[in-house]
């Protein structure tokens, strides 16, 4: 009986799709925010465990102003997957990743200072990193895992399986070296892309980095391994084309913060 009102409860949400993404995107959203976000502490604290973190004042420092910056403006829409004051952490490793996880936990790899060139194309990997967060692709990750296991009893299975597990981080997005299986969706990326953008446009960092960013990171994964940073976000002639067609909505955006003094100095 249980079961059934479940499996009610599910085709309910099936048919109504529980919610809308920031870019009107139909979403199945199960899971409680806290719920994820407990999810997203634990993977965190793990990684800290497992990566050496830099002691870099100066590194620390950059990054850190980078984040508060992109962070700083996130509007209020998002108040359910915003936790306001995120911590930020630069593991000095030379992979080329970022991550952000629910909860407000930035992860920043000092192997990606090295491509990035300036502090607009590092607030372009930020801004897109905490936008899966902001968008609940989380959420809407377990959620489907949820539905493909058939009821609510497999969401707690998952919840409790997994708080030391691998699992948690592939459904978290993380990179392959914490074992994912199933890395973000191209619909998810795109979507982080058009948002992170945005973020940054407004936080005042300027929008037309992120095209020579992805353009860097695709020069350097040609004939190459890929950089572990594209392992999970494929930078490809798609995504490219998509940022420069929102540089006519995004570039007033960035203007208007210029005019209004919204202009870091992030130096690292």
């Amino acid at each position: 009986m249980m079961k059934k009102r479940w499996m009610v409860a599910i085709s309910i949400c099936l048919l109504t799709a529980c919610a809308v993404s920031p870019t009107g995107r139909k979403q199945l959203i199960l899971m409680g925010n806290s719920q994820v976000a407990e999810m997203g502490l634990t993977s965190f604290n793990q990684i800290k465990e497992k990566e050496k973190i830099s002691t870099d004042p100066k590194t620390n420092q950059f990054v850190q102003c980078v984040a508060d910056a992109v962070t700083r403006v996130i509007p209020p829409q998002y108040a359910a997957s915003n936790p306001g004051k995120w911590e930020v952490v630069v593991f000095d490793s030379k992979e080329v990743n970022a991550f952000a996880l629910p909860g407000g936990r930035i992860g920043v790899y000092t192997g990606i200072l090295n491509v990035t060139q300036n502090q607009d194309q590092l607030a372009a990997v930020i801004g897109h990193e905490i936008s899966h967060v902001l968008a609940q692709h989380s959420n809407e990750r377990l959620s489907q895992s949820t539905v493909a296991n058939l009821g609510m009893n497999a969401a707690n299975e998952i919840l409790k399986n997994t708080a030391n597990g691998a699992t948690a981080m592939a459904a978290l997005g993380l990179g392959v070296q914490y074992g994912v299986l199933m890395p973000y969706s191209r619909e998810h990326e795109s979507e982080a892309d058009i948002l992170g953008v945005d973020l940054m446009a407004m936080a005042g960092f300027d929008p037309r980095e992120s095209i020579k960013l992805w353009r860097t990171m695709a020069a350097q994964s040609q004939g190459n391994t890929p950089l572990e940073i594209l392992s999970t976000h494929p930078s490809d002639q798609t995504r490219i084309n998509q940022l420069q067609s929102l540089m006519p909505k995004v570039m007033p955006v960035y203007q208007q913060a210029i005019s209004s003094g919204i202009r870091p100095h992030c130096t690292g």
